[in-house]
């Protein structure tokens, strides 16, 4: 991968986050969309409490989450 196609920002962590957890993108920014009337850290949090996240993956993930981004 060059400079100019290397994900960049909260995506630059999902291989990583794939390669931990065993699950896809989908899965976790699917598991995001059934929790409501969250902020951001509590998000973060809950990914790190109910699912064993690290915190910059847990980051990472609500960012792009709530950015309304697509993988």
């Amino acid at each position: 991968m060059t400079d100019d196609t290397k994900p960049k920002g909260p995506a630059s962590y999902f291989p990583s986050i794939e390669k931990k957890y065993g699950q896809p993108i989908s899965h976790w920014l699917d598991l995001l969309a059934g929790v409501s009337g969250k902020k951001h850290m509590e998000l973060v949090a809950w990914l790190k409490t109910d699912h064993g996240m690290g915190h910059g993956h847990a980051n990472a993930l609500v960012a792009h989450f709530l950015a309304g981004a697509k993988p």
